[in-house]
C-alpha cells in the first residue's frame, strides 16, 4: 500500500478531478467558441465529442494513475520499466507549467474585474463605462497585470501547499459546491429577462448550417481540452485515489459536470446576451468586455457581476492547483514533507516564466514570435502541440501497452462498458486528436 497522501472520499476526488477540468475552457472559451459557430449544433457536437473522444482519454488517465500510485513519472517507469514511456510524465510537467505560466495571467485579470467589482469602481450604476477600454487598460498596464498574477498564483501556491486532504481536496469541496449555487442564481437571473428566450433557442434549437467539418472539429478541440487530458493531471490527481474505487463511474461524473458547467455559462450569458440588444459571436472578448456592459443595464447588476467573476474565479483556481501539483508530485517523489517548499519554489518559477506573456498586451506587445504575441504563442504551443501528442501517447499507451486483462481489471466495469472504451481509446481517441493537432498546426503552413 503507498504511504503517499489520498483523498478522503470519491466525492472529494470528483471534486477536485471536475475542478481541474472546469475551468476557463468551460466558462470563458465555452461561451465564446458556441457563440462564433451557431450556438445549438456547436453545443451538441461538444456533448458528443465529450462522451465519445475526450471520456475515454479521461479514463485511461484515471487508469494510469490509480495503478500507479506514484507521480506521473515514477508512474510509467514503474509500469513500463526500461521504456520510454516516462517521457510522457516530464512532458506534462513542462507542458503544465508553462500552461499556468500564461492561465495565471488571465486569473490575473479576474483578480482585477473582481476587486473593481467589489470596490463599485466596476458597473457602478452608470452606463457611461468603456469596457473595451477598460479591459485594455488592465491587460497593458505592467504593473497590474504582473501584481495581479502574482496574487493569483499565491493563492494556489497556498492550497498546493496544504496538501491533498487539507489544500486541494478541501478547496475543492466548497469551492465546486459553490460554483453550482452562484451559477443557478445567475441563470435564474438571465432567464427573467424579456427576450430571454431568444438566447436559450440559440443554444437548443438547432441552426443546420452549421453543421460542417468546421464546427465539428471546432467542437472536437473544446471538447477534448475542457477535460484537462493530456498533459498528466488527471494521472497525478489519480494517483491519490484508492484501488477500491471505481474510475468508470468517476470519469462519467467528471464528463457530465463539466458538460452541465459550460451548459450553465451558456444559460448565463446568452440569454442576457439576446435580451439586451447584443450578439453572441463577440469572441473572448465576450466574458470581460460584453458581459460587464451587460450586466450593468440590469438592476442590482454590480451584485451579480460580482457573483459572476467570484465563480470564475473559483473555476479558473481549481484549474490552476491541479497544474502546479503535478509540478509539486513530480518533484517530492516519495518525500512528502518537501511539499511546501518545492510548491513555493515551483510557483515562483512558474511567475516568472509567466511574466513575459504577463506583458505580452502592454510594454512587450511589439515581440512577436511565428507572428503571435508570447501570450499567444505559449497558448499555441501548449494547447495545439503539446497537449495533442500527450493525449495521443497516452491513449496509445492504455490502449496498445496494457494488455486487455490489465484494462479490464483497472476498469473494473460492466463487459458493455469495458467494450465500449476498449475500441473507442484504440480506433476513435486516436485519430480524433490527430485531427485536432493537424487542425492545430495548419497555421503554420
Amino acid at each position: 500500500m503507498s504511504s503517499r497522501d489520498q483523498f478522503t472520499s470519491k466525492i472529494g476526488f470528483i471534486l477536485a478531478a471536475a475542478g481541474s477540468a472546469i475551468g476557463l475552457g468551460a466558462i470563458w472559451k465555452f461561451p465564446y467558441m458556441a457563440g462564433t459557430n451557431g450556438g445549438s449544433v456547436f453545443i451538441l457536437l461538444f456533448i458528443l465529442c465529450t462522451f465519445f473522444i475526450g471520456l475515454p482519454v479521461l479514463i485511461a488517465e484515471f487508469m494510469i494513475g490509480r495503478r500507479g500510485q506514484k507521480d506521473a513519472v515514477t508512474s510509467f517507469k514503474e509500469q513500463a520499466p526500461g521504456k520510454p514511456w516516462y517521457l510522457i510524465g516530464w512532458g506534462g510537467m513542462i507542458i503544465a507549467g508553462l500552461i499556468l505560466s500564461f492561465y495565471s495571467v488571465v486569473g490575473g485579470w479576474i483578480l482585477s474585474y473582481l476587486g473593481r467589482s467589489i470596490t463599485f469602481q466596476l458597473n457602478n450604476g452608470g452606463n457611461d463605462t468603456n469596457y473595451a477600454d477598460l479591459f485594455g487598460s488592465i491587460i497593458s498596464s505592467p504593473f497590474e497585470a504582473v501584481l495581479v498574477q502574482g496574487l493569483f498564483l499565491l493563492l494556489t501556491i497556498a492550497i498546493v501547499s496544504g496538501g491533498i486532504k487539507g489544500g486541494i481536496e478541501k478547496a475543492s469541496t466548497w469551492m465546486m459546491p459553490l460554483l453550482f449555487i452562484f451559477f443557478i442564481v445567475l441563470v435564474v437571473r438571465s432567464l427573467t429577462l424579456d427576450g430571454a428566450m431568444e438566447g436559450v433557442k440559440f443554444m437548443f434549437v438547432p441552426d443546420w448550417s452549421y453543421l460542417n467539418a468546421e464546427t465539428f472539429l471546432k467542437a472536437l478541440g473544446q471538447a477534448f481540452f475542457s477535460l484537462s487530458v493530456g498533459i498528466a493531471v488527471m494521472i497525478t490527481y489519480a494517483s491519490y485515489l484508492s484501488k477500491t474505487e471505481k474510475i468508470g463511474n468517476s470519469a462519467i461524473n467528471v464528463a457530465s459536470m463539466n458538460i452541465i458547467i459550460s451548459l450553465l455559462a451558456g444559460l448565463v450569458i446568452f440569454p442576457a446576451v439576446f435580451a439586451l440588444g447584443y450578439t453572441p459571436d463577440q469572441g473572448p472578448g465576450l466574458v470581460f468586455i460584453i458581459l460587464p456592459a451587460v450586466f450593468q443595464q440590469l438592476p442590482l447588476g454590480g451584485l451579480f457581476l460580482t457573483i459572476f467573476f467570484i465563480l470564475l474565479l473559483f473555476a479558473t483556481v481549481t484549474s490552476s492547483i491541479s497544474m502546479l501539483e503535478i509540478v509539486v508530485a513530480i518533484a517530492i517523489g516519495d518525500k512528502p514533507e518537501k511539499r511546501k517548499k518545492i510548491a513555493w519554489i515551483g510557483g515562483f518559477i512558474i511567475f516568472i516564466f509567466g511574466i513575459p506573456s504577463a506583458l505580452s498586451f502592454g510594454i512587450l506587445s511589439d515581440v512577436q514570435i511565428l507572428d503571435r504575441s508570447i501570450f499567444d504563442f505559449v497558448d499555441f504551443m501548449t494547447n495545439s502541440v503539446g497537449m495533442p501528442i500527450g493525449a495521443l501517447l497516452i491513449s496509445i499507451f492504455a490502449g496498445y501497452y496494457y494488455t486487455k486483462d490489465i484494462s479490464r481489471k483497472e476498469l473494473a466495469s460492466s463487459s458493455l462498458m469495458f467494450n465500449i472504451w476498449y475500441i473507442l481509446i484504440r480506433y476513435v481517441s486516436p485519430i480524433a486528436i490527430l485531427l485536432i493537432f493537424i487542425q492545430g498546426i495548419l497555421p503554420l503552413f
